[in-house]
This record gives C-alpha cells, structure tokens and sequence, in this order.
C-alpha cells in the first residue's frame, strides 16, 4: 500500500512538490511564529532562574522603572523575620549614550547601594563579570559603571574607556554578561551616581532586592512584608523638569522661544504647576481642599470594610513568569490567527491536488475495484497519499523554521531570541501529517463512490 502510495505521488513531481512546498511554507511560519512566544517563555524562565530573590516594588507597576518607594523602609525590611539582606536600586532609563538617542533596543541606568549589595550570595550581575572586576566599596560615589557585553560591542568599548551616559562621563571598570535580553542592557552604577544623573529624590528609590536566609518561605515572607505595610500610603509623585530631561537630552531640547514655551506648558501639564503664582496658589488650594474631603470621605467609607491594600507588592521569579505568561496571552492569540490563514491556505492546496489526482486517475480506481480492491482500500491509498505529503511538508516546514530561528537570533543577537523547542518541532510534524490525512478525506471518499465499470467507461 505505501509503496504504491509513494509511486503514485512521485509519478506526478509538479503537482506534489507545489503542494508540499505550500504545507512548507505554512508549518514554517507556523514554527517561526510561536517560537517567538517560545523565545519569551525561555528568556523570562532564564532570566528569572538567576534572580532567586524576591523584589519589592510599588503596587500596580508594570516593571520595577515605572516604581517609586520610600528609602527609609529599607530599615524596616531589614527586621522582617527571614530577611538576610536588602539592596535597594534605583532604575532609570538611558536617552543617550555618546550622542546616540538609544530607542531600540532599549538601555537602562541601574544604580545599587553598594555596601549591602557585596553582602548579597547571589549578586545577580557579580557571577557574570566578563571582564574587568565587579564593584568594590571604594567604587561608591565614583564615576565608575559595569556594562553589558552588548554595550560593550556596540560601542566598541573596552576596560578604561569612558562613555557619556546622558551627558554624565562614567568610566568602565567591568563588563558583564548574563545572557539574557532583560538582562544583559544595564549600565550599573553607584546608587549615588545615579541620583546625581537622573536627579531622582534622594528619600525615594525604585525597588527593593530582599535575599532571603533561607527560614521563610517565599510566599508567607512576600505576604507578611505585604502585611507590614498596609497602612502606608505612598505619596503622589513630584516631578520636576530636571527629573523629566535628562542631561544628555539637552541637545535635543527646541532653541526657539515658541519651542520653549510650548516645553514648559507641556511641563506644567504634567506636574500640575504654571509659571502664574497666584494661579498656582489658587490650584493648590483646590487641590488641598479636595484631598481634604475625599480623605474624610474615604475615613467614613472604610469603617466597618476590609483593610486597604498595600501600597507595596513582592515578587518572586515564579510570579513574574507568571506576570510574562499573562501578557503573551494575547500574543498567542494572534499567533493562533496568523498561524491559522496559512494552515487554511495548505489544506485547500492538498485537497485541490488530491481532487485533481482522484479526476486524473478513475481508470485506474476501476480497475482496482474491478481487481477486488475494496471502497476500504481506495480510502487507504487516497488518505495515505496525501498523508505524505503532509509529512513531508511538515518536516520540511519544521526544518526551515527551526533553520529560520537560529539565523534569525545570530543576526540580532541583542534584539531577539527566538526558541523552537523539540516539541513545537514535534507537534509541527504530526499537525501537518494530521493537515494532510484531513485534506485527504474527501477526495478519498468520492474516489470510493465509484462504481467500477463506471469509472472505467467514464475514463
């Protein structure tokens, strides 16, 4: 049966090499597709695995950049039971790096409190130091930063060498690599260097890194910090012009009076101020008096409820794989579309070719009916013919994705990282066998219907 299948198949190349070249093109998209949602799940498992700490951010920020939190609770965490050390930072982003605007990929200033950070056991970037060394107690206040290999490369910087981060001149003591992308795109500084670059408030930081002694739990630590500080309250946000521009985005900043003028309104929208006093007074009053009252409103309404949230949420590296899966929900969903159109286009290649075939061949179907070949046996043949070639599509298909991947990743090292696991690459082969089986059917059920000497006059 399969070597008369195989026969048959090749007795017509044009037909069939179209036909698995159009399955080919289907699986590899397919392939190419979800190992991009492939490569996220490695990179967020990667990543997470080489930072068994818990990190302590403000609630509702989607990434620890977007956090802001008192410096005075390091204290306070510092005392919680299974707490061994923690580090506080201070993550801003990079603008411009030696007069280049950084968009993308993206780069980000990372400042650490130095002293508690040499107590830590895992230091998350120490274990990586590529070249040069890691930082050392006399490195605090100075100009003295560690930068990703990426950095490193694409600025074609070595140990020694200065770079301007946003118009501040920081010299390389340490280049590192992780390798990983969410990693690998920091420059570490001194946390004090940082304040003084990114002009963040000196009684604020952005996150916590708590190392734990190993007593507590993961899960019972992060909800009695949680618990500790549910009654605090996290003050709005003051922003000043000097937080929102950095230095090195000065350059870039409009020289014309009009353009100035429309950048201080812009400013004053963002951070509720003008350049009119008494307008500013007059806001501020307001905006007092309605606090006031949707504070007492807010004291009347909680009686007799739940305690309100913490201002604060702990993290885990299984809640943030978690948090990362959540967001490629939606991700995979268009994966699924996309995936979807082209696997559609396939079937109605195979079933067109298989069609053509059954019209081509009712002689020879007649006479096999004729010779005792049962409307059994013809399904058999019709379906394990396009079987092939869906398998041949698939593994073709699975071969050029996966081939797509690895080439895909060494042109964009620091921009992708596309993963096609033996599983997707698996289950791609024996989708397009299934693809192929299904396209199969109906050809195979009309060529069943004939009645032999039937199909032998019709021919």
């Amino acid at each position: 049966m399969w070597s008369f299948a195989i026969q048959n198949i090749l007795s017509r190349p044009v037909r069939t090499i179209l036909s698995v070249l159009s399955l080919t093109v289907a699986i590899a998209g397919m392939v190419g597709l979800y190992s991009i949602a492939g490569g996220i799940e490695t990179v967020v498992t990667s990543t997470f695995r080489l930072i068994p700490g818990l990190l302590v951010q403000q609630r509702g920020a989607p990434v620890p950049i977007f956090s802001t939190l008192p410096a005075d609770w390091e204290t306070e965490l510092e005392q919680m039971p299974g707490v061994s050390v923690v580090n506080p930072e201070i993550i801003t982003r990079v603008n411009v790096i030696n007069g280049k605007t950084i968009i993308s990929p993206p780069r980000f200033l990372v400042g650490l409190e130095l002293e508690s950070r040499l107590k830590l056991k895992n230091g998350v970037y120490s274990e990586f130091v590529t070249a040069g060394r890691y930082f050392e107690l006399n490195d605090r206040g100075t100009n003295h930063a560690i930068i990703s290999q990426q950095i490193a490369a694409e600025f074609e910087l070595d140990l020694d060498d200065t770079l301007v981060v946003n118009g501040t001149t920081l010299q390389v003591v340490g280049v590192y690599e992780c390798g990983s992308l969410l990693l690998d795109v920091n420059v570490l500084c001194d946390i004090d260097m940082v304040r003084q670059m990114s002009r963040y408030d000196p009684a604020s930081v952005s996150v916590f890194y708590v190392e734990q002694d190993g007593t507590v739990d993961d899960e019972t630590m992060a909800s009695n910090i949680e618990r500790h500080f549910q009654d605090r309250h996290l003050d709005a946000v003051q922003i000043d012009l000097g937080q929102l521009i950095s230095p090195g985005m000065m350059p870039l900043l409009p020289t014309s009076a009009q353009g100035i003028t429309s950048l201080l309104e812009w400013a004053g929208r963002i951070t509720g101020t003008g350049t009119d006093e008494a307008e500013l007074s007059e806001t501020a009053a307001a905006s007092n008096a309605q606090a006031s009252d949707a504070d007492t409103n807010h004291q009347g309404e909680a009686a007799g409820e739940e305690e309100a949230a913490s201002p604060i949420e702990v993290r885990s590296a299984n809640d943030w794989t978690e948090r990362f899966q959540e967001m490629s929900a939606d991700l995979d969903l268009f994966l699924g579309i996309m995936t979807a159109i082209g696997v559609v286009i396939a079937v109605i290649s195979i079933v067109n070719t298989m069609l053509m075939s059954v019209s081509e061949r009712t002689i020879e179907f007649g006479i096999l009916r004729a010779n005792g070949w049962s409307r059994r046996d013809l399904l058999k043949l019709i379906t394990a013919e396009s079987g092939l070639i869906g398998g041949a599509g698939g593994l073709l298909g699975a071969f050029f994705g996966w081939l797509a991947t690895l080439v895909l990743n060494q042109i964009w090292p620091d921009r992708l990282q596309l993963h096609a696991s033996l599983a997707l690459l698996g289950f791609s082969i024996v989708f397009a066998t299934g693809l192929g089986l299904v396209g199969g059917l109906y050809p195979a059920w009309l060529a069943g219907r004939m009645v032999p000497m039937d199909a032998i006059r019709r021919g």
